[in-house]
């Protein structure tokens, strides 16, 4: 029996940063790019690495192109992360698996280091892998909570919920992060919307610009913890327009959301010290009249557009600067 998971990219629409002090967000599944795992039963539990993971090169050069690319980290480790995880999660739970081992391969198209969550893209698709393997059945909301914990706990890598819950629920999700929430269950308030009430969206990104969310996200958590009444309003803020722009949606009024896309990156741009070529990005995608935001960290935008000449015009601002422009696919 072999087993084929798939797990998606994200774009972060609005709310972001905040989905990691509480706040709300909206994001929405990006199925141009995807990571793929596959499972089979093997005599000894075993994880094969991809490409990103290799350690020959051609040259020092080769080898320079591959960390930009890439990072010092592959994949390999957060499958390893995350098949603990898994086991934890089980033993926890007292739920028993099956004595039998797997051999683990995956392989992602996912954009690296661009905020579109490719790290958490193939995590989900293990622990899919993993759960129709052993025959497990686990909430969404949990696992999303799980997927957080590999990366968080056992990589120490920073991260929020905003993309692990749209992964485990894909489509588009309004998440409401509400501490006291939080706290009693565990998990936030997720709804789904439908995506035919969104405007047309486009996304752009150039792998040659991201910071990496370790980086960008630097001294925030701690000027935060220290109470810093900027940090803390903008919080609030952001919080505040993915609610709003929740609102509108469902109102049907789905093409007024643009300009709480923009105040989202304005905000941002008011507190974290953002590289020339993302801010680049930004303003020419607005100088044709469309609006730009983040979808993460930096090295991606998305944002609303009229109609198709101001795509058209859209392509031909950001091409020329390295960017790959599209249309994200959010439904099958």
């Amino acid at each position: 029996m072999i087993i084929r998971k798939k797990s998606y990219a994200r774009a972060g629409l609005i709310g972001n940063p905040s989905d990691g002090y509480h706040g709300k967000t909206i994001s929405f599944i990006c199925r141009n790019f995807e990571a793929e795992v596959v499972l089979w039963e093997s005599p000894e539990l075993e994880i094969l690495s991809a490409r990103r993971d290799h350690s020959e090169f051609s040259s020092l050069k080769a080898l320079r192109e591959d960390v930009g690319l890439y990072g010092y980290y592959g994949g390999v480790r957060l499958l390893k992360a995350t098949a603990k995880r898994f086991y934890d999660h089980c033993v926890e739970n007292g739920i028993e698996l099956e004595d039998r081992n797997f051999t683990l391969r995956y392989k992602s198209n996912v954009p690296s280091q661009v905020g579109m969550a490719g790290s958490s893209a193939i995590i989900t698709a293990a622990l899919r892998a993993m759960m129709a393997f052993y025959g497990v059945t686990i909430p969404r909301a949990v696992q999303a909570n799980l997927i957080l914990s590999v990366e968080n706990d056992e990589l120490n890598i920073p991260a929020g919920l905003q993309d692990r819950v749209i992964q485990a629920y894909e489509g588009v999700v309004f998440m409401d992060f509400d501490r006291e929430t939080m706290e009693q269950q565990g998990f936030g308030n997720y709804e789904t919307l439908d995506p035919k009430l969104l405007p047309p969206l486009y996304v752009a990104y150039n792998t040659n610009l991201s910071e990496g969310t370790e980086v960008f996200h630097n001294d925030i958590r701690g000027r935060f913890n220290r109470g810093e009444k900027e940090v803390v309003k903008a919080m609030q803020r952001w919080a505040e327009l993915a609610q709003e722009t929740r609102d509108l949606l469902v109102a049907g009024k789905g093409s007024e959301i643009g300009s709480l896309l923009d105040e989202n990156f304005d905000l941002r741009r008011s507190l974290y010290k953002i590289g020339d070529g993302n801010i680049r990005m930004v303003e020419t995608a607005r100088s044709v009249g469309a609006t730009a935001k983040f979808t993460g960290s930096g090295g991606a935008i998305v944002g609303t557009f009229e109609d198709d000449k101001m795509y058209t015009a859209l392509e031909e601002k950001l091409t020329p600067l390295g960017l790959n422009v599209i249309r994200p696919i959010i439904s099958e």
